[in-house]
């Protein structure tokens, strides 16, 4: 008889997950370890959970702030990404809710919060795809009003769309504008259904090989460290891939150029404390150099995911009103 040893631990995410050597993911249910928010819970928003993608039995919450908040007019929608490395969280997270209940109410706006598979179940570009059945769901909603989503159908303007994300959610709203830009010369101007008018970045969890200023000199902040940043990159990234992979560094070496692609405008929110403040500069700055629209907004004082960390904090009503700003001023 041959013997086999049992499988033992080859990545260790304490209070997230454990990665075992045959590949078995194992779980643990505390890891949200972000304080709770404090929210008032009076804000008047009703939300419900909807299937987006019952293949892979994945949901969104949409959010929807009284019909009368805009008058008769119905309301701009943001696609919400949560955060979380790729490997942790979903909308349900009190703090990611309530910082969905704050923009719904106070922009207002009908904000649709995604779950999206996770790593290392799941690596990249799983998170990517459901993205993209997101902005898809979304695209058929307006296609079949009559038999879609009544709230969207009441109170929905789908040519006012805003793709929005916290950190690996603010990644994803990269990947989503190249997709959909990439992608629209298979229409025909003004035959889309759904127009993306802007996408908002909050703190995006962008990657790299070579380690910048920030990450080598910051010490390292409440809830994001340099090895945990290492460590979620392993773990969601292809095999074998580094943190230069395109899913990591949108202008790495093996990235595709954007000179000829046209994005919408972008507003791209920094904390000045954050590790990843200069990747996040770097990614304003190219955007530039290519003409693209970009506003860059740096937090002073504040850490990475300041925003989902306190929603409710002056800070996260900053970030409220400038969102505000940003969609009411590009909902043209």
């Amino acid at each position: 008889m041959s013997s086999s040893s049992p499988p033992h631990v080859v990545e260790d995410m304490p209070h997230v997950l454990q990665l075992l050597s045959d590949g078995t993911v194992v779980r643990f249910a505390d890891y949200d370890t972000l304080p709770p928010p404090s929210v008032p819970p009076a804000l008047p928003v009703q939300w419900k959970d909807v299937v987006y993608d019952a293949t892979h039995d994945l949901k969104l919450r949409v959010y929807r702030p009284p019909p009368d908040s805009c008058g008769n007019n119905k309301l701009p929608v943001l696609v919400y990404f949560h955060g979380g490395g790729y490997v942790l969280g979903t909308f349900a997270l009190p703090n990611f809710h309530a910082c969905c209940l704050r923009l719904a109410a106070e922009l207002p706006a009908v904000v649709l919060s995604a779950d999206y598979r996770l790593a290392p179940e799941h690596r990249l570009p799983a998170a990517l795809d459901d993205a993209a059945s997101v902005m898809d769901w979304v695209r058929a909603q307006a296609v079949d009003a009559a038999g879609g989503d009544p709230w969207l159908a009441e109170s929905a303007d789908l040519r006012r769309v805003f793709v929005t994300g916290d950190s690996a959610g603010g990644n994803i709203v990269h990947h989503v504008a190249v997709r959909l830009a990439s992608a629209s010369g298979e229409l025909s101007p003004g035959l889309d259904p759904v127009r993306v008018a802007g996408h908002v970045m909050l703190c995006p969890f962008f990657g790299g090989a070579e380690r910048t200023a920030s990450e080598a000199e910051f010490p390292p902040g409440p809830f994001l460290t340099l090895p945990w940043y290492d460590q979620a990159w392993r773990l969601a990234l292809p095999p074998g891939a580094t943190r230069d992979h395109p899913f990591a560094n949108p202008f790495g070496p093996e990235s595709p150029a954007l000179g000829g692609v046209a994005l919408p405008p972008t507003l791209v929110v920094a904390a000045e404390r954050d590790l990843l403040r200069d990747r996040q500069a770097d990614y304003v700055a190219r955007l530039k150099a290519t003409e693209q629209p970009v506003e860059h907004v740096e937090f002073e004082g504040q850490h990475h995911g300041f925003f989902a960390v306190e929603p409710a904090g002056d800070a996260g009503s900053e970030v409220v009103r400038l969102v505000r700003r940003f969609v009411y001023g590009n909902s043209y």
